[in-house]
């Protein structure tokens, strides 16, 4: 699994390619590269990557678009982290045993996010739509082909139908992620001259059919689409994400989630070995709050559009993990909270109904009279987090304290608890 994350990390090698595909091997030029301007090149090398690196058998027709393997593998790799690091089970980690349902919006002629996602992930199933006919037969014969049949489910919608199809089989009430790569362009006229600004454009010569590339305002208003049907479906979808080809569209989207009050969003940008750059956003109406490492992949992106930080680290000199730890467990322990801590990892999971450690909570228990606390729900809490004690690797003796924000919508309780397990930490 891991393996396949740095598959295309250098790029692709076309001459170890070559030895081991002697289907690709027929294009290679004599200097060892690729003319992409060839069209039966370009879709060969597709082919034949997925044939040796995930065993999977395709066809791409040469009116349709060819999806260029590494740009589609890293999607994929980052829907993984999203849905492992927002699991129930809040393990941040892959979990084996969830299964998970995702909807491929816009499937295209093979199906290759489908294809890719089940190929690495056993327990993940697809629904993939589309709305041209060859492209849904194609897929469905790729599907076929793969013996997908049973965990892959091509379906023709037609445009107007919603973009986020729920119910187009029996069921299936919900849906962990949905996955798009909209038409990047508004008009054909778009398309044209963004070809022609290009000297020499990666996938020039596989430019894919007109209803693949253009779209009535361009990826931001296919995207707006998928916010207002959103706003309906609300937490019937997890994760509601899409690639898109322009870093302007990213800023432009945040703030149309901003209007219609979501705070719960991620933003990242995938580079390939050929340095062709594409970007993606995920937004949730739920609760689960992602990492850092996930929801604020985009680098020098203005501070203000990225996702409130949902991490929280400081470090405390001259301590060991052992005093930290009982430190931890007995401040938390004290507060009305649901709160497991494990010695042996320094690990501790906590869930707050509420801003039980200011004092207007104290003065409104008091006024209550109650001495008998009621229990706390983790279902139901204001802010579920994680803290993580480690010896930092350069300084000896220094306790390096994490707190991970694991559940919730209100950022200022999160910075707030954060506040105050420094404060009580370093004893003020």
């Amino acid at each position: 699994m891991s393996a396949r994350r740095d598959l295309y990390k250098d790029g692709v090698d076309f001459t170890t390619l070559a030895l081991q595909s002697p289907d690709f091997a027929k294009y290679l030029k004599p200097n060892n590269q690729l003319d992409f301007t060839d069209p039966n090149a370009v879709r060969q090398l597709t082919v034949s990557l997925l044939q040796r690196d995930f065993d999977l058998k395709v066809d791409i027709p040469e009116a349709r678009l060819c999806p260029p393997v590494p740009n589609r593998l890293n999607y994929i790799l980052w829907l993984q982290d999203l849905i492992d690091v927002t699991g129930d089970e809040y393990r941040d980690g892959y979990n084996h045993d969830r299964k998970v349902t995702g909807l491929d919006i816009g499937t295209g002629c093979c199906s290759i996010y489908p294809l890719l996602g089940t190929s690495m992930r056993p327990n993940w199933t697809f629904l993939a739509t589309d709305i041209d006919d060859e492209n849904v037969r194609t897929a469905t014969h790729t599907v076929k082909s793969n013996d997908l049949e049973s965990r892959i489910h091509v379906v023709k919608i037609n445009p107007s139908d919603n973009l986020v199809s729920i119910n187009i089989i029996p069921d299936v009430e919900r849906l962990d992620f949905t996955m798009c790569n909209p038409p990047f362009y508004s008009s054909r006229e778009e398309m044209v001259t963004s070809a022609e600004a290009k000297e020499r454009p990666p996938f020039s010569a596989c430019t894919g059919a007109e209803v693949e590339m253009v779209t009535l305002g361009g990826e931001v208003s296919f995207v707006s689409r998928m916010i207002d049907e959103s706003l309906q479906l609300r937490e019937r979808v997890q994760w509601y994400t899409s690639m898109l080809g322009k870093l302007s569209s990213v800023s432009v989207l945040i703030e149309r989630l901003a209007e219609v009050g979501n705070n719960n969003y991620a933003v990242t940008e995938f580079v390939q070995g050929n340095k062709t750059r594409r970007w993606a956003i995920a937004w949730s109406w739920g609760e689960l709050r992602p990492t850092v490492a996930v929801a604020r992949g985009i680098p020098n992106f203005p501070r203000h559009l990225l996702p409130f930080p949902s991490e929280y680290t400081f470090e405390l000199p001259n301590s060991s993990i052992d005093s930290i730890g009982t430190g931890v467990d007995a401040e938390l322990s004290s507060l009305h909270i649901k709160w497991t801590w494990r010695k042996d990892l320094g690990l501790g999971e906590g869930f707050a109904p509420e801003n039980v450690w200011s004092r207007q909570y104290r003065r409104k228990m008091k006024m209550s009279g109650t001495e008998e606390k009621p229990e706390v729900q983790e279902r139901s809490a204001a802010l579920g987090f994680k803290v993580q004690l480690k010896m930092d690797s350069v300084e000896e003796k220094t306790v390096r304290v994490a707190v991970r924000w694991l559940k919730g919508t209100d950022s200022v309780l999160f910075e707030s608890f954060c506040g105050m397990i420094k404060r009580k930490l370093e004893g003020r």
